[in-house]
């Protein structure tokens, strides 16, 4: 029997704090313990979801398990994760957590700062040092007290600037994990617009020369570059990047195969179901099934 039609939820900003700008610190022993409202206030939810904001964790004490894009992940103490608005997303537990969060939308994200997070996505929990753990604490700290004070006359602006504060901090520490941009090697630069490309593009550009292309290089050396940095060609990520989206529709959507191969731009619903059987290891049915509520 075919799963009900239903678009995937969109979880919006909780305007506790102020308009597009969310943050907080919660300590509970257990999932079990937070009622769903709560949970919804602090940016996350039981059932899979998107955002329509940035969602940053700060971890103090205690474990969060989570699952992104169908990923499972451990949020450890002393560590940040990021979670951009167009990753699919659960809470699956938690464990005598201390933690603080803040959300943010576009509009009240610098412009600079938007265009790196969309470099870093999709992020994985980054371990602090312990002088970065502290900085980024005692800026939590002083971004709540601001969020108190909403007698202010600039009250919105202090919410928007530290936040975006904190945003940096967390920005950097990811960053900081690569070469800074200007020390980038030609390889990387490369793999970075196409990965670039590929995000806009991947639902109507299948062909790896179409991407060399719209880079004005030829196929193998895009090939070369993108292999170099990443192990992997171009028509992986391609390949990946489709079948996640895949992924997506068949969780939440009751539409046949055909109907999202033809979506994600495939006419031959027989050739999508092959493809995404190679690169998921099972069937689009079999996965839905699996993936069931």
């Amino acid at each position: 029997m075919r799963k009900k039609a239903r678009p995937i939820p969109v979880n919006p900003m909780a305007d506790e704090f102020g308009a597009g700008i969310t943050i907080g610190k919660v300590s509970v022993k257990d999932l079990h313990t937070f009622e769903e409202a709560e949970l919804r206030t602090f940016g996350v939810a039981k059932q899979s979801h998107r955002d329509d904001y940035h969602l940053f964790f700060f971890q103090e004490e205690g474990t969060i398990s989570i699952e992104i894009d169908f990923q499972k992940h451990q949020i450890k103490p002393s560590s940040v994760i990021y979670i951009h608005p167009s990753q699919v997303h659960r809470i699956i537990a938690f464990e005598n957590v201390t933690v603080s969060f803040w959300t943010i939308n576009n509009e009240n994200l610098h412009p600079e700062y938007l265009k790196l997070l969309e470099d870093i996505a999709p992020a994985k929990p980054l371990s602090l040092k312990k002088e970065t753990f502290f900085l980024i604490s005692e800026t939590v700290s002083l971004c709540l007290k601001f969020s108190e004070r909403k007698q202010e006359k600039l009250y919105h602006s202090l919410l928007k600037d530290s936040c975006n504060t904190l945003v940096a901090l967390v920005a950097s520490q990811y960053l900081g994990q690569a070469r800074s941009t200007n020390k980038f090697s030609r390889h990387e630069i490369i793999a970075k617009a196409f990965r670039s490309a590929l995000e806009d593009d991947f639902m109507i550009v299948k062909r790896p020369a179409a991407y060399a292309k719209k880079l004005n290089i030829s196929t193998p050396y895009l090939n070369e570059c993108v292999r170099n940095i990443t192990g992997h060609p171009v028509s992986h990520h391609i390949q990946q990047r489709i079948i996640l989206e895949a992924k997506r529709l068949l969780y939440y959507s009751g539409r046949s195969v055909k109907e999202i191969a033809y979506e994600l731009g495939y006419d031959d619903h027989a050739y999508f179901s092959r493809l995404f059987t190679k690169v998921a290891g099972m069937t689009p049915l079999t996965f839905r099934n699996k993936n069931a509520d």
